[in-house]
């Protein structure tokens, strides 16, 4: 039986390049959607064909669901529950920006609270609902290594003074990732952060030309953009088991934007 993963957020961006890579390596994928059907769709056929040109055979299955509303990401729970019995793999990916980025001077709480609610609110009580499913598998000896990944932005650290409310949903999402790591420690559920950087999605396009400036003016040691397959291939080695002795730990997929150079 293939593991199971649940990718929210995944019809398109850096959540159809996780969904991709873990149909790659076998494992079943829920792609969460909340409004764009036809990219969802269109993830589907793409995991199905991914996993068979890699000698794979998996279930691809759409649910659509705003985690930002209860009972939604209940109806999204209760959905693989019904459907698969068990769950292996939580990527809480789903994130949106700013309608309009705005100086913090200037900015409204609409879009404050619009960005907390989706990006920080939305996941934290997701994971606790996927958590103590988690726990109950655990205790019943139905699943062995389950695993948690948080996929947060530079942005919960490097600052953008147009874009304040951004950069405070991802600092949440960043530290609800250390909260659930010391909390599941004990049940043996590891949890990751993945931060990425300047990955080239819709999300940047309306910012691609100032974006292509700072990289080439040495932004980051790595002088390209990164791709939604890079963040998808740093989630596959989590879900392979290949950090078993960590938790709570960053992953930075940012092209050495972290480093402090002199």
């Amino acid at each position: 039986m293939n593991q199971l993963a649940l990718v929210t957020g995944a019809s398109r961006g850096i959540g159809r390049g996780i969904v991709l890579e873990l149909a790659k390596i076998g494992f079943d994928v829920v792609i969460n959607y909340s409004s764009n059907e036809t990219a969802a769709n269109q993830t589907v056929e793409l995991c199905l064909k991914t996993a068979k040109e890699n000698g794979k055979q998996i279930i691809a299955e759409k649910f659509q669901a705003d985690i930002s509303v209860s009972q939604q990401r209940h109806s999204l729970v209760q959905f693989i529950k019904n459907r698969f019995g068990k769950i292996d793999l939580l990527v809480n990916n789903a994130g949106v920006a700013p309608l309009k980025r705005a100086d913090i001077l200037e900015a409204n709480e609409e879009s404050f609270d619009r960005l907390i609610n989706i990006n920080a609110k939305g996941p934290y009580f997701l994971t606790q609902l996927i958590s103590n499913w988690m726990i109950e598998l655990v205790s019943d000896n139905r699943q062995i290594n389950p695993k948690i990944v948080f996929i947060t932005s530079v942005s919960a650290y490097a600052v953008s003074l147009n874009r304040g409310d951004y950069c405070i949903s991802k600092a949440a999402l960043s530290m609800a990732a250390k909260l659930f790591a010391a909390r599941l420690a004990q049940f043996g559920i590891p949890v990751y952060e993945v931060r990425p950087g300047i990955i080239d999605t819709d999300m940047t396009k309306p910012v691609k030309e100032r974006y292509n400036q700072l990289i080439n003016s040495g932004l980051t040691p790595i002088k390209q953009w990164g791709t939604p397959e890079h963040i998808g291939k740093a989630v596959a080695a989590i879900a392979l088991g290949f950090f078993p002795f960590s938790t709570g730990d960053v992953i930075n997929v940012d092209g050495g934007f972290h480093l402090r150079i002199l």
